[in-house]
This record gives C-alpha cells, sequence and structure tokens, in this order.
C-alpha cells in the first residue's frame, strides 16, 4: 500500500547477558510467520571448501522455495499485494563470529569474506528475498563488516544496554516470583534496595545473583551428617543476607574492580596533612563535575610525584568514593610478557567497556610502565603511546562519562613527548615533611608520646610507601616477633632501634 519495502535484517548488539538472544526469539514469535530458524554463527563454518557458502545458501532454501511457489515477482520500486508467502525469520546468534569486516582476517582461505559476500547476495542482491527477516545479535558490533549495516542489509541497529535501576527491579521480580508464590522469600528481602545495590549488573548476571542467594538458603537446610536426609521445603527461606553474600560471589563483568583497587591501599588511608586532603578534595570536585557537568563528558587528571608518594593510593581511594559503576584500573603488572598490540588491545577495550557503562573511572597507573619507558636512549613504545594518546582525547558516547585518572614518577619524560598536554589537570603529590609524618605517627599510635616528634623530624621529606615500610621494619624489635604487640598497642616502637632501621631504609 505505501510502496516501499519491508526492513530485510535488524541488529541487536550490547553487551553480553542483556537479553538479546531473548529477544530475538520473542520478535520471531510475535511476526506471525515461519518457526524461527536460530543459528549460532560458528555453525554456519565447515573444513570443506565452499560448504560454509552452501551452508549459507541452505538456510534462505525454504524462503526462495515460498517465493517462487506462493510469491509475485518483486518490482524494483514497489512490492507486489498479492505475495502471499509467509515471512521467514532467521536468527543470527554471535553474528560477528562469521561475518567480520572483509580483509581483516589474515587465514589465507578468504572464507570469511565469502561468507559474507553470500549473505549480502541474499538479502540484497539481484535476486534478493523479500519474504525474509534477519536478527543478527553481537556483542562486538565494530568487528561487523560496513556494508552488513547499509540500508536494505542489517539497517536497523537496536543498541540493547545494562538495565537501570528499575529494569534490574523488575529482572529481580521476574525471577524471584515463582519464589515469592511459594513464601519461600524472607519477609527481610528488600529488591528495591538490590536494584540500587547492582550498578551495572546485566540481566544474566541477576539471575546468576538469585540462584547463588537460593544456594546459599538450601545450605543452611542441608545437614553435614547426613547429606541423604531430605530438606524440608517450609523451612527454605531466601533472606537478604543470602542475595548480600550473592552480590560477593557473583562481581558483574562491567563492575567496579573493587578488590583490585582495595589491593593498591593495603594499609588503609591516613590523614597525611593539608596537602594530601586537598589533592583529594580537588580530585572528588572532578567526579562532581563529570556526574553533574553536560559539556564535560570527558576529565583527565594526572597524579604525578615521586615513587612511593602515594599517587596509586589516592587515585584509588577517588575511584573507591566516587561510587561510579565502572571503576577499572589498567596497570602494567597485569600486562607482563604480552606484546605490545596486545596490550594496546586491552587498553582499548576497557576503555570500550566504560563506554557502555554511564559513569566511569579509568586509573592509568604508572603511565611510564605502561609505555614500557627504558632511560637510557630514552626509549618508549610509540604503539601504546599513541593508543593512550588517542584515547585519552576521545569523548565518550552520547550519555556517557567517563573520569581518567593516570599516575606518573617520571614528569619529566611525559613532558618530553606531549603527554601531559593530553590531561586536563595535573595535580603533584608530594612527599611527607615533618608535620605530615607526625600526624601519620600520631594516627598509628606506634611511638611513645615523648618519641614521635623525634620521629617525626628524622623522617622529613619521605613519601608514604617508605615510611609505612620503615614502621613495620622496626615494629619487629631487635630480637623480631614483637610487631603483634606494637600494634595491638600493648608495647611501643624503641626509637634507638628505629634509627637504626632509618639508616638501611634511606639506603634503599
Amino acid at each position: 500500500m505505501t510502496g516501499i519495502k519491508h526492513v530485510k535484517g535488524m541488529l541487536l548488539y550490547g553487551p553480553p547477558g542483556t537479553g538479546k538472544t531473548l529477544m530475538a526469539r520473542q520478535i520471531g514469535k510475535i511476526l506471525n510467520g515461519k518457526e524461527p530458524k536460530i543459528v549460532n554463527g560458528p555453525e554456519v563454518l565447515s573444513k570443506f571448501v565452499g560448504e560454509t557458502e552452501k551452508n549459507v545458501r541452505d538456510l534462505f532454501a525454504d524462503a526462495e522455495q515460498d517465493q517462487r511457489t506462493l510469491g509475485k515477482d518483486i518490482d524494483t520500486l514497489h512490492v507486489s499485494l498479492r505475495d502471499e508467502s509467509e515471512l521467514h525469520v532467521i536468527i543470527f546468534d554471535e553474528i560477528d563470529a562469521i561475518c567480520k569486516s572483509r580483509g581483516s582476517t589474515r587465514d589465507g582461505t578468504g572464507v570469511h569474506d565469502s561468507i559474507v559476500n553470500q549473505l549480502l547476495t541474499k538479502i540484497d542482491g539481484v535476486e534478493s528475498l523479500n519474504n525474509v527477516l534477519l536478527i543478527g545479535m553481537t556483542n562486538r558490533k565494530d568487528m561487523l563488516d560496513e556494508a552488513l549495516l547499509r540500508p536494505g542489509r542489517l539497517e536497523v541497529q537496536v543498541e540493547i544496554s545494562l538495565p537501570d535501576e528499575n529494569g534490574r527491579l523488575q529482572i529481580l521480580q521476574i525471577h524471584t516470583n515463582k519464589m515469592k508464590d511459594n513464601s519461600f522469600l524472607a519477609p527481610d528481602l528488600n529488591l528495591q534496595e538490590l536494584a540500587a545495590r547492582t550498578k551495572n549488573y546485566s540481566g544474566a548476571e541477576l539471575e546468576g545473583v538469585v540462584k547463588s542467594a537460593v544456594s546459599f538458603a538450601l545450605n543452611r537446610q542441608l545437614s553435614l551428617d547426613d547429606l541423604t536426609k531430605p530438606v524440608e521445603e517450609e523451612n527454605i527461606k531466601v533472606t537478604m543476607d543470602d542475595f548480600l553474600n550473592a552480590l560477593r560471589e557473583v562481581v558483574p563483568a562491567f563492575g567496579a574492580s573493587t578488590d583490585d583497587l582495595e589491593r593498591c591501599r593495603l594499609g588503609g588511608m591516613v590523614d597525611c596533612g593539608d596537602r594530601h586532603k586537598h589533592i583529594y578534595q580537588r580530585a572528588m570536585l572532578l567526579v562532581e563535575q563529570v556526574k553533574v557537568s553536560k559539556g564535560s563528558p570527558l576529565v583527565t587528571c594526572l597524579l604525578e610525584g615521586s615513587s612511593g608518594s602515594g599517587k596509586t593510593a589516592l587515585a584509588a581511594t577517588v575511584g573507591i568514593d566516587s561510587d561510579f559503576p565502572y571503576v577499572k584500573i589498567v596497570s602494567a603488572e597485569t600486562m607482563i610478557g604480552l606484546h605490545e598490540s596486545t596490550k594496546c588491545s586491552q587498553i582499548i577495550k576497557v576503555f570500550e567497556d566504560a563506554y557502555k557503562s554511564p559513569l566511569s573511572v579509568i586509573i592509568l597507573d604508572d603511565i611510564e610502565r605502561l609505555l614500557e619507558y627504558v632511560a637510557i636512549g630514552p626509549r618508549f613504545s610509540n604503539l601504546i603511546s599513541q593508543t593512550l594518546l588517542v584515547l585519552l582525547k576521545r569523548l565518550p558516547p552520547k550519555g556517557k562519562k567517563l573520569l581518567v585518572i593516570g599516575t606518573t614518577s617520571q614528569l619529566i619524560f611525559l613532558e618530553s613527548i606531549g603527554f601531559c598536554d593530553t590531561f586536563s589537570v595535573n595535580y603533584h603529590v608530594p612527599t611527607l615533611n615533618a608535620n605530615d609524618v607526625k600526624k601519620v605517627l600520631q594516627q598509628l599510635n606506634v611511638f611513645a608520646k615523648d618519641d614521635v616528634d623525634a620521629a617525626a623530624e628524622a623522617l622529613n621529606d619521605m613519601p608514604i610507601k617508605k615510611l609505612y615500610t620503615l614502621i613495620e621494619m622496626a615494629a619487629q624489635g631487635e630480637q623480631g616477633g614483637s610487631a603483634e604487640a606494637v600494634y595491638s598497642g600493648k608495647e611501643k616502637i624503641n626509637i634507638s632501634h628505629f634509627y637504626d632501621c632509618l639508616q638501611d631504609v634511606v639506603r634503599i
């Protein structure tokens, strides 16, 4: 009636576990056509030459037969109103496995290129079908051949993103509805609070949380003395504590790396004086800027200072206190032995994952180590450097906001290669002066009151990390073994032994 052709293809893309496959199945059911064909991308591939392309053609064989027998010739400008052929829905799960961008694979066979060509011919070729709807699903839209995404092919592209708080509440209600009907849920369970706590959880991860919570509830009813004893169903109650334990067990793929961040500040955070407090406050203002500003979707900050001055701990604290749903730390220690191109891929993936979250923090720890910096030369990885420079300037997608915090002990090197100019603000993290050290020692309470001033004067211009190392050494005592008594407050560090340890630490 309108004289236009219907849409022949659509693409559902987004993070894993968000319900793309489930949604495609439901679309196939409500269209009142033939039973949908569901194909997992790799199933099409074959080791025999030409067999893969034949498998693609076979997917469209039924639609071709129907169009020949029940349909009419399709005019190039309009669709025949007498076409009685039913709609054939073909669902491609993990379509990126077979439809990679042509020329990107180096297997020497060209089979992936042939698959894309064959698929394009069937959807939008000279003898294209008009009774087919192709639904593709992928987590990696960027890997697909661009020709597939043009009008007439997979022209409708829908992003299935991570659920918001209201969506998470509905998902939790769906998965706990049967338990609620059977009175298995405890009165203290608050799904609204759980929905607020589960930022950046996908639908599949929320289902995993519910399963884990049920397993905790069932374990309480099991008797270790007699495992054959049946569980009494009326005693099964899934409590709020079960769900909180499940949240610790099921960690979201796009969530905050809390364990990694806590490892960056094993000694906790202590008040190191006004200078450090000022830097923390300024960094938290940047967090607020990212949250509320409409004109600053990307904010970058560089923390520089001598080694051991507490830059990483400060950055980790800002990441934790930001309460952003996605916080990741990128450090060289997780990339030991990797080729520079692989390192670039990992760094890019962290940024791409951040773009899927509404609010994100990325910490680039020890940038000079990421760049493989060697002072002799100097030498560094230009590939990693250029990758980071591009990522630090690239704005996140619309509706997404990102804060990047970098740390370095080699400011002069970064300035020489123009790296510092890419950061919005730079903050110098100083070593501790005598007043700062005194404040830290008073909080730790490991010295006698009369010895605190003398110890603080001896530790002027001391990095916080080296200060902790020195205190731990001195707490052992001359004969060792007294550290536990010192930390419990029963004993104090001997000032003479402390001075002996100080000479060793300064020489490190």
